[in-house]
């Protein structure tokens, strides 16, 4: 699974034909549009026939679930792509799993921890870190927090927020 990424939730059937409703868990979620395939988190492939969206969910038809009862079966398993599938980032932008484990420095350049995940909040993405502590840290996404990510050196440099700082 390392060189595959969860781009989606399965959240519920969708009809009576077994169509399936994905909660996107990516911020290009018309990728769903130009895929053959989805792998599933606990193993299996499903072949897609069919890619709509509706709101701001993703209904798939697959040829694999033909009815309500399979797609029920798949309830909130996440949905996988290999990393290759994924389109291209503009420059400065990064897929998480490409930083995840990357060492966090403060100002100072000192090590205060391992990249782990990110929150989505309303407003802005927060970076988890995995203090030295074993505390996580959080860290707003945003350029007066996050000074540089080097993807040579696998570091992201970032500036405290006031409350991580007390």
């Amino acid at each position: 699974m390392q060189n595959q990424i969860v781009i989606g939730k399965i959240v519920a059937p969708h009809g009576v034909r077994g169509d399936i409703r994905i909660l996107p868990l990516t911020e290009t979620p018309e990728i769903y549009l130009n895929l053959d395939y989805l792998l599933l988190e606990k193993g299996g492939r499903l072949n897609i026939t069919n890619a709509r969206f509706q709101k701001n969910m993703v209904l798939l038809s697959t040829e694999e679930i033909t009815n309500m009862d399979e797609a029920e079966k798949l309830r909130n398993q996440n949905v996988l792509v290999e990393k290759e599938k994924l389109p291209p980032l503009p420059e400065g932008r990064y897929y998480v799993s490409d930083l995840v484990g990357f060492a966090c420095l403060n100002e100072e350049g000192e090590k205060i921890g391992i990249f782990k995940d990110t929150m989505q909040t309303g407003s802005n993405d927060v970076f988890v870190i995995k203090g030295n502590d074993g505390k996580e840290i959080l860290v707003p996404a945003i350029r007066d927090y996050i000074l540089e990510i080097n993807t040579e050196k696998k570091e992201i440099s970032v500036r405290l927020p006031k409350w991580e700082d007390a």
